[in-house]
């Protein structure tokens, strides 16, 4: 077993689910996963509707069972939990949704006070931790205020306060974002994050948007069709994504996107005659910020045109792609040059 496997604060170990059908037989769901998600880590789950990354997730804390394999959080068995055991484990695992799920007739106070109660906290010790809760998440001046009352970020602070009443190891984020316009996802994802930072939870999120990744990850994984097709640090799968999948989620975030004028004219082939090579540069780590087409034209005489691309960063690496074309005779030596500098590079098709 490895240290990132023993150190894990959820496993998930030969994971498979299904589900029956009307007619006797099974629909597969998950199959075959194996995945590690760090203790203190950011970890997503990416992947289109459909793919079982909300089965995924559900099975963290006991709302579904795995079919086959097995998923521990924190060492103990998640599936096998049954009474007691399973409540112990859902006190260390709270979790926040898409839709919020507040209770209407309750204040924010009152629903951030329910998995205390639940859990048969005394009444004395509720209300202080209540009042902490609602001051983590900015919220003191709408305390005694109902759901209704609430615009849909502030709702969404308040199921993270709720999440977090019983003091979790874990936190899952079921398309928490989703639901709200990006300017208030932004503040959500920075909440998220000091909250991992400053209560070292783990936090276990299922998101489509390949953008949330690279905001607040610093690990994560891509299900397709029921299994993980890629999983690793953050960084490092944008870097190389090895699957199609991931390279069609990362293509609306990179902000390299051929122009139309370009996009049209695109062979897949060499032609015949004078023509210039399209080439997607990748930069990450200490040269995403290198000067290495200057270095390109003046240490070997080749210039390139720069088509599209941007430089960002990913957690705390910077990353960049850019779209060039040069003189497709002069291709493979550039190619060579700059992948001798740590730059990825790849052909995407050449023009007259």
């Amino acid at each position: 077993m490895s240290s990132t496997t023993k150190d894990a604060a959820i496993l998930f170990e030969g994971v498979g689910k299904s589900f029956p059908k009307g007619d006797g037989t099974r629909v597969t769901a998950l199959s075959g996963i194996d995945l590690a998600v760090p203790q203190g880590s950011i970890t997503g789950i990416i992947g289109r509707s459909g793919a079982g990354k909300s089965t995924l997730l559900r099975m963290v804390n006991g709302l579904e069972r795995p079919t086959d394999g097995r998923v521990t959080v924190a060492g103990r068995d998640v599936g096998t939990a049954r009474g007691s055991a399973l409540r112990h484990i859902r006190r260390d695992v709270g979790m926040i949704f898409q839709h919020f799920n507040l209770l209407a007739s309750r204040t924010v106070r009152d629903n951030v006070a329910l998995p205390l109660e639940v859990a048969g906290t005394p009444r004395a010790k509720i209300r202080p931790r209540v009042d902490e809760l609602i001051e983590q998440v900015g919220l003191q001046a709408l305390a005694d205020r109902y759901p209704a009352e609430l615009s849909g970020g502030q709702k969404q602070r308040v199921g993270i306060a709720r999440a977090l009443a019983t003091d979790p190891k874990v936190l899952l984020s079921d398309e928490a974002t989703s639901a709200l316009d990006p300017e208030t996802t932004q503040t959500v994802l920075e909440l998220l994050a000091r909250i991992n930072r400053d209560l070292g939870l783990t936090i276990l999120l299922i998101t489509h948007e390949m953008a949330v990744l690279r905001d607040i990850a610093s690990h994560m994984a891509v299900i397709e069709g029921g299994s993980i097709v890629e999983a690793g640090e953050t960084h490092k799968v944008f870097t190389r994504p090895a699957h199609a999948t991931t390279r069609s989620f990362l293509s609306g975030v990179t902000g390299a996107t051929l122009p139309a004028f370009i996009a049209d004219r695109l062979l897949p082939e060499r032609p015949d005659g004078p023509s210039e090579a399209v080439i997607r540069v990748t930069f990450a780590g200490t040269h995403a910020t290198d000067p290495m087409l200057s270095l390109l034209a003046t240490e070997l005489g080749i210039s390139a045109n720069i088509l599209a691309g941007a430089i960002e960063e990913v957690g705390t690496h910077p990353f960049g792609n850019l779209l060039i074309s040069l003189d497709a005779g002069r291709a493979d030596e550039a190619r060579a040059y700059l992948e001798r500098h740590g730059l990825l590079t790849e052909v995407l098709g050449h023009v007259r």
